[in-house]
């Protein structure tokens, strides 16, 4: 038997000690194990980063998840075996430092009779400010999303759009008239190496109005175009940008 410490996300809350044994997470005093239970009700949670909060990575967003469910007390189903985890899925990693207006995440809970209502309720005061909870919903089993489509949106602040408006304007439109758009991308683990990669199949639009750079972008198995990418095609730096890059308008596919 071993014990996890994990830290509280709400406000002026302390520590909780978690006891794992054999396949269950219990909570002190409360929460009994979900670990093994064949009824489950599939639930799908859209919700919205903005703040500090962008920083955190797509493993550090599952575990703010994980740890506020088990809060919560609520009955989330765990995968078998010596390291138990939740069973939940971010269809759509969210790259650092940027902000999302709906993301979807969906979760198994072992109860197949749930009160949508309650459960909304005990997880969205579990989860620190900058994670807005937009909708909870009940889904089929074995339904998953599937994004094609989404959309950055990135300010430039006024006073370098003066100086450097044109040359925006002239790099939308050569991006726009390429056939082919290659960028180097470096090989996930290795940074010594790195591959080509055309993107231009990737854009589906890009336009500028109002020192506001919309970019439109397709998402397949293939991949897509990194937000870094866009910045450096469009000349821009970061420290350009009048307020952080978000993530906005993801279209969905329900299979």
């Amino acid at each position: 038997m071993c014990k996890l410490k994990i830290q509280t996300a709400d406000d002026n809350q302390g520590d909780e000690n978690i006891v794992l044994s054999k396949n269950k997470f219990d909570r002190v005093g409360s929460c009994p194990s979900s670990v093994g239970s064949r009824e489950f009700s599939l639930i799908l949670i859209r919700f919205r980063i903005v703040g500090n909060l962008r920083f955190l990575s797509h493993s550090e967003m599952l575990r703010v998840f994980q740890r506020a469910f088990v809060r919560a007390g609520l009955q989330i189903q765990y995968t078998q075996g010596f390291n138990p985890r939740v069973k939940l899925s971010l269809p759509l990693p969210r790259p650092v430092g940027v902000e999302t207006e709906e993301d979807l995440l969906y979760v198994r809970v072992s109860n197949s009779a749930i009160d949508i209502d309650s459960f909304s309720g005990q997880l969205k005061h579990q989860l620190p400010i900058g994670f807005e909870i937009i909708g909870v919903e009940i889904v089929e089993k074995g339904v998953s999303y599937q994004p094609y489509l989404a959309t950055y949106i990135l300010t430039v602040k006024s006073s370098v759009f003066v100086k450097t408006g044109k040359n925006i304007k002239a790099a939308i439109k050569r991006i726009m008239e390429s056939e082919s758009l290659e960028v180097e991308r470096y090989v996930e683990g290795k940074k010594s190496k790195s591959k080509t990669v055309d993107v231009r199949d990737f854009l589906k639009s890009v336009e500028l109005k109002d020192k506001r750079v919309k970019v439109e972008y397709n998402i397949s198995p293939r991949g897509s175009i990194r937000v870094d990418e866009i910045i450096k095609l469009l000349g821009i730096e970061t420290e350009h940008l009048a307020e952080p890059v978000r993530r906005t308008n993801v279209q969905w596919r329900r299979n």
